[in-house]
């Protein structure tokens, strides 16, 4: 998965590369890009953390916006842009400029859509220690510099109100919580903010850590003050919102149909369900028909999957070197991408590390944390590797990740030729900000990834094929238990046990999983299974289209080379370009 941000629009996540020089920019991108940034300043002036991670400089060291009247705020300024936006999508006549118009167009409606909605329905809490410990773990990424690094100073200053003029981001987001009182409102899952009361003091550690490994000096003052700020805010939670918080984890029906939308989903859920209840069927039957080969391989006793993957999990590999053996298995990827011809991959290594205890409590599962990609000036994608939530007590561990025949499908899906991949070409060929930044939903970006997996699959060892069956299962799973849990077809204890007992997962991963669909994330699950296949569906079509003519390695590469963009308008793209293209070649 890639990492999630909690910030109130998709500026906040990526940016499109910008190429060497001015002449290095066809015209259509430069016309494109100069929209997007118009788009880009006007949300930085509400969130400049999220302009400040996608690389625009002048942000560093400035704290996000929760004065008086927000939503009101917010929409007002979005408006203004939707207007003009509209307006110059009548005017230019460039078919891509046209298209990456509309991109921002249906960005901007989904936000504001998306405010008015939660403003109606929902009472405004914030997880401050997570907001503000994910803020700094990007303000202080080793990557960036010490000079940028230096400023995290002034944002945690500005946080806990030491900085002239402004007020500490703890009272900013209780006002926004009184303000918010009204009837008919719900407030948040009580299972949400007992989470996040239990990763507190996690948070508090992890900043101090991030300010201590990146020596920036000066902070003590700031740090003492947060520390007192976030107890306090803990303290506040526990008497304040958690009597307000539900017991009924559903959201309204309308809020989560619009979360399905706004991830990419855009089919009705009970299609979903039934998708992948049939993708469940045929994948079972692939690992029941695999397993007893795996456990021949290995000498193992029992041959149904269940127990052969329990019995792949006792080959663990010692945190310390979890890091040497991912490198060691996607060196043989690279080889084989190259090889296989399966797509063109970069010329670098992966970089790869393990998450601190606060990234983990943050992310449990491993992920890939995407890189600048406005100003970069070498920064790279991480592969980060998690092994546990340090808040969830005695189910803390997990068997999951730190096994060796679970490094293939994860490295394919995190890193190649999954998510690092495709952010490190999309980086080194530059596509327009609107297409990079604007279009990203997690269907086209976690459909990519689980596409890049089935890609690699063939290529495995056995076992390595069977843990990627288990993930596929896993994929398929998420897109019924979302929905059904959701729409009360079902409860959290049940799709725990579908969790430990039909995919092998273990109770760590389970709670992680369940805590997802009912109240992390809910909606977002179902993405990556929806978004694969409108992927594979695609490239069956492309396949018949062009017959002899098709070259899977010039198919993914032109994938990769669209950028984010929405899956109905690859689609389109692969219908008007790519095929022409290749039955003229």
């Amino acid at each position: 998965m890639l990492r999630t941000l909690t910030l109130p629009a998709a500026a906040a996540l990526l940016a499109a590369a910008l190429p060497a020089s001015a002449g290095d920019v066809p015209a259509w991108i430069a016309t494109s890009n100069r929209y997007t940034q118009e788009l880009l300043e006007t949300q930085a002036k509400f969130a400049p953390e999220g302009a400040a991670q996608t690389g625009l400089e002048r942000y560093d060291g400035l704290a996000m916006d929760l004065g008086p009247n927000l939503s009101q705020r917010l929409i007002a300024a979005e408006q203004v842009r939707l207007d003009e936006f509209k307006a110059a999508r009548t005017r230019e006549t460039d078919p891509q400029v046209r298209q990456d118009l509309q991109i921002l167009i249906d960005s901007i409606e989904r936000d504001i859509e998306g405010t008015r909605l939660s403003d109606r329905l929902t009472l405004d809490w914030y997880d401050v220690p997570q907001m503000v410990f994910g803020n700094m773990n990007d303000a202080l990424d080793a990557q960036i510099g010490a000079a940028r690094q230096a400023k995290a100073r002034e944002l945690l200053e500005r946080y806990t109100g030491l900085y002239p003029g402004t007020t500490p981001l703890t009272e900013l987001a209780k006002a926004r919580w009184a303000d918010s009182q009204g009837e008919g409102k719900i407030g948040p899952y009580k299972g949400r903010v007992e989470d996040t009361l239990g990763k507190t003091e996690t948070y508090i550690a992890g900043i101090h850590q991030l300010f201590a490994k990146a020596k920036v000096a000066g902070a003590d003052k700031a740090l003492k003050a947060m520390d007192r700020q976030l107890r306090d805010y803990a303290a506040w939670e526990k008497a304040t919102v958690l009597p307000k918080a539900r017991d009924d984890f559903r959201l309204p029906a309308e809020l989560y149909a619009f979360r399905l939308k706004k991830v990419g989903i855009d089919l009705p859920p009970e299609d979903l369900v039934a998708r992948a209840r049939r993708g469940f069927y045929e994948t079972r039957a692939e690992m029941q028909a695999l397993a007893p080969q795996v456990a021949q391989k290995f000498g193992f006793a029992e041959t149904d999957y269940p127990s052969v993957i329990a019995d792949l999990k006792k080959d663990k590999i010692p945190a310390d070197q979890m890091e040497p053996y991912y490198a060691g298995v996607l060196k043989q990827i690279d080889a084989t991408i190259t090889r296989e011809r399966i797509i063109t991959r970069p010329d670098f290594p992966v970089l790869m590390r393990l998450g601190t205890p606060a990234e983990n409590a943050q992310q449990p599962a491993p992920h890939m944390s995407p890189p600048r990609l406005i100003g970069n000036t070498g920064e790279r994608g991480q592969f980060v590797l998690s092994t546990a939530d340090p808040s969830a007590g005695a189910d803390a561990a997990y068997d999951d990740f730190n096994f060796k025949a679970a490094a293939w499908t994860l490295s394919a899906h995190e890193a190649r030729p999954g998510h690092e991949l495709q952010f490190a070409q999309m980086l080194a060929r530059g596509v327009s900000q609107a297409r990079a930044l604007y279009a990203f939903n997690s269907v086209n970006a976690e459909g990519w990834a689980l596409y890049a997996e089935a890609e690699f699959k063939p290529y495995e060892p056995t076992e390595g094929q069977l843990i990627a069956l288990q993930y596929q299962l896993l994929r398929e799973s998420r897109a019924m238990l979302d929905p059904m849990l959701n729409l009360g077809q079902i409860t959290p204890a049940e799709a725990a046990k579908w969790l430990r007992e039909e995919v092998g997962l273990s109770k760590a991963f389970t709670k992680e999983e369940v805590d997802r669909f009912t109240f992390r994330s809910p909606g977002q699950a179902g993405s990556y299974y929806y978004g694969y296949g409108q992927l594979a569906d695609l490239r069956t079509a492309t396949e018949l289209a062009l017959g002899d003519k098709f070259d899977r390695q010039a198919f993914n590469d032109f994938v990769v080379d669209q950028g984010l963009l929405p899956l109905d308008l690859l689609a389109r793209a692969v219908r008007e370009d790519f095929i022409p293209a290749r039955l003229k070649s």
